[in-house]
C-alpha cells in the first residue's frame, strides 16, 4: 500500500487516507440525488431518474478511482453542478430539437476536445501561463466558494426580497430589490443544528483531534435525530437494491449532435470545464502541498487526462460532465495527501448503488460545517498574493470574489485572466516588465468573446 501510494513520502498513513476519503464522500454524496433531480427536471428532459442515479454513482466511482490509481491525487470527481443544470436547460429550452441523447453526445465531444488539449499539453501550459498570485487567489476563491455553499445549504445565508411592488422574477429585480442576510434562528432548528455542528467541528479542530471534520459530520448527524432534522425514513422507504433496467448507457446520439451543429453548446461545456478543472486541481493540490513536488506538472497533466476521459465516460454512462469537485478539499483538510483518499471515495460511490438510503440520512446541516471549516483552511493561501503590486492584486481580488459571488470557479478565473492581461499590458506600456504568456492572450480573447456573444445564464 505504501509503495503504491507513496504514503511515507507524503507524510501520511492508511488510517488518515481512509478517513479523508470517507470525509470527501460524505461532503459530496448529495450529488447522488441532486444530479438525477437536475437532469430529469421532473420528467421534462425525458431522462429516467434511476438511470441517471446509476450513471452518477458509477461515473463518480470509476473516475475517482482512476484519479487515485493513475495520478495519486486526493481529488474526487462527479457530475458537476451548474453544468448539469445547463445540460437540462439546453434540452428543455430547445422545444424538442435537442434531445437528451444529443446533449450527452455534446458532452462526449467536449471530453474528446479535452483529451486532445491535454495530450498536446495545452491544458498543462496553464500552470506556466497563470501568474503565481492568481494561482494563490484561485485557492482562496475556491475556499470562499465552498464556504458559501455551506452557508446556503444550511440556511445560515438566505436571500431576502425587499422590493415594494410584490414578488417578481429575479432577472427583473434591481440591485436594491434584494439582499443577502443571516438566516432566522427563531423556529428554525436546521440552522441551530448547523451552528452546533460548526462549533463542535471548530472545537475538535482547535483540540487537534484526528478526523475532526468527519467526527463533526457524524456527531452532528446523530444530534440531529432528536432535533427532528436528521431524517431516518430513507432507511425503510428508499430502495437498497439498485434497478439496472432502463439504463442510459451508450444511448448518446453522436450523429444527431453533429447534424444539429451544437458548436455553442460544446464550446460552453468545454470552456467552463477547462477552468473549473484547472481551478479545482491546482487549488486542492496546492492546499495538499502537491504543487511543490518535482513532478507536479507531470501529475497535473495525468490528472487532466483522467478528467478528460471522465467527461466522455460520463456521457457514455448517461450523465452530464464529470469534473473535479471542490469538496475534495474537505478530504485534504482532513489530511488526505494521496490517491488512497480518492480510491476510498470512489469505492464508496460504487457502494452507494446499494447503500444510497444510508448516504441520504446525513443532512445538509451536518456537512455544511465541514465545508465552512474547509474555507478557513484554504484562506491561508491569500498570503501568496502580491497585494502591494496592483498588476497582481486587482486580478487576484476579482478571482477571489467572483467565485463565491457568481457561484462559478470559471467566472473567477475568467475575470482574473482578463484583468491581468489588460493591467499587465498597461503597466508594460508605462515601462513595466510583466510577463504575459501567449496562452493568457488567447484565453483573454476567448473569455471576452464568450461574455459578449454567449448567454452564460441560458
Amino acid at each position: 500500500m505504501d509503495k503504491l501510494f507513496r504514503l511515507k513520502e507524503n507524510n501520511t498513513n492508511v488510517r488518515t487516507e481512509l478517513i479523508a476519503g470517507i470525509t470527501t464522500f460524505i461532503t459530496m454524496a448529495y450529488i447522488l440525488i441532486v444530479n438525477p433531480l437536475t437532469l430529469t427536471a421532473g420528467g421534462a428532459t425525458g431522462m429516467d431518474f434511476n438511470a441517471v442515479f446509476v450513471a452518477t454513482a458509477l461515473g463518480a466511482g470509476l473516475v475517482t478511482i482512476m484519479m487515485g490509481l493513475f495520478v495519486n491525487y486526493p481529488i474526487a470527481l462527479a457530475p458537476g453542478m451548474g453544468l448539469n443544470a445547463y445540460f437540462a436547460t439546453v434540452v428543455i429550452s430547445s422545444g424538442g430539437a435537442i434531445t437528451w441523447q444529443i446533449a450527452l453526445a455534446s458532452v462526449f465531444i467536449s471530453g474528446i476536445i479535452f483529451f486532445i488539449l491535454t495530450i498536446t499539453k495545452v491544458r498543462q501550459l496553464l500552470l506556466d501561463a497563470v501568474p503565481e498570485s492568481i494561482r494563490a487567489a484561485i485557492t482562496v476563491g475556491i475556499g470562499l466558494f465552498i464556504t458559501i455553499i455551506g452557508f446556503k445549504t444550511s440556511g445560515l445565508l438566505t436571500g431576502f426580497y425587499i422590493g415594494k411592488e410584490g414578488a417578481k422574477p429575479f432577472t427583473e429585480m434591481s440591485p436594491n430589490d434584494w439582499l443577502l442576510q443571516l438566516g432566522n434562528f427563531v423556529g428554525h432548528k436546521e440552522i441551530l443544528l448547523t451552528i452546533i455542528g460548526l462549533l463542535l467541528t471548530s472545537i475538535l479542530m482547535v483540540m487537534r483531534v484526528q478526523a475532526a471534520i468527519l467526527l463533526g459530520i457524524v456527531v452532528t448527524t446523530i444530534i440531529g435525530i432528536p432535533m427532528g432534522v436528521t431524517n431516518l425514513s430513507s432507511l425503510t422507504t428508499a430502495q437498497w437494491v439498485p434497478d439496472f433496467s432502463n439504463l442510459a448507457i451508450g444511448q448518446m446520439d453522436l450523429a444527431g449532435a453533429l447534424n444539429a451543429g451544437l458548436l455553442t453548446i460544446v464550446f460552453t461545456f468545454t470552456f467552463v470545464e477547462l477552468f473549473d478543472t484547472f481551478g479545482t486541481l491546482t487549488g486542492t493540490a496546492a492546499k495538499a502541498g502537491l504543487l511543490d513536488k518535482p513532478d507536479a506538472k507531470k501529475r497535473i497533466g495525468r490528472a487532466m487526462l483522467v478528467d478528460a476521459g471522465g467527461v466522455s465516460l460520463g456521457a457514455l454512462l448517461g450523465t452530464s460532465t464529470i469534473t473535479a469537485y471542490v469538496e475534495s478539499a474537505a478530504g485534504v483538510g482532513q489530511g488526505g495527501r494521496t490517491g488512497l483518499t480518492s480510491v476510498t471515495t470512489g469505492i464508496l460511490f460504487l457502494l452507494a448503488l446499494f447503500l444510497a438510503p444510508l448516504a441520504l440520512v446525513v443532512p445538509a446541516q451536518a456537512t455544511a460545517p465541514a465545508l465552512i471549516i474547509v474555507g478557513v483552511l484554504m484562506m491561508g493561501a491569500v498570503r501568496g498574493v502580491e497585494w502591494d503590486n496592483m498588476v497582481y492584486a486587482i486580478p487576484s481580488f476579482f478571482t477571489i470574489v467572483m467565485m463565491p459571488l457568481t457561484s462559478s470557479i470559471a467566472n473567477g478565473i475568467s475575470f482574473g485572466i482578463v484583468f491581468y492581461v489588460i493591467l499587465a499590458t498597461a503597466n508594460n506600456l508605462a515601462g513595466g516588465r510583466n510577463k504575459i504568456h501567449w496562452l493568457m492572450w488567447t484565453l483573454a480573447l476567448l473569455i471576452i468573446a464568450r461574455f459578449l456573444f454567449i448567454d452564460i445564464n441560458a
